[in-house]
């Protein structure tokens, strides 16, 4: 058994290296595509984010897909940014906790999975049909 009393969280840099472990093990047809987008690890999601979703509270938020899908994309639009996927490091760990019944890589993983989706072009429904994470 960990002793966790000597461990402390795990930090930005141990979830973004969970993450990545996730994105090399994507099939080849959605790898292409993935490699595109910032992967961002960070505590919360800032206040301007979560007025915009109209979240009051940061814990709730644990990944954002941040660009244009790419069932949305046109070569001949501009883009002014890149597409990023945020992670956020407090409220993963938070869900983590509260859940008791999952590893973090395992989190980790379908949050990855998740955000990832909606830049190949999925809604939260198209996702939800496959995934049943949150019953």
């Amino acid at each position: 058994m960990t002793d966790w009393t000597e461990q402390p969280a795990p930090s930005a840099a141990e979830i973004e290296a969970l993450a990545r472990q996730v994105l090399a093990g994507l099939p080849a047809e959605f790898a292409g595509h993935a490699q595109d987008v910032i992967l961002r690890v960070e505590e919360f999601a800032g206040e301007d984010v979560l007025d915009e979703l109209e979240i009051d509270d940061p814990l709730e938020l644990t990944g954002l897909y941040d660009g244009i899908p790419l069932t949305e994309k046109s070569a001949t639009d501009p883009q002014h940014f890149p597409d990023t996927v945020h992670l956020y490091r407090r409220a993963i760990l938070d869900e983590w906790t509260e859940r008791g019944d999952v590893t973090l890589g395992a989190l980790v993983s379908h949050v990855v999975i998740h955000e990832f989706a909606h830049h190949f072009g999925w809604s939260d429904d198209d996702i939800a049909r496959i995934d049943r994470w949150w019953e």
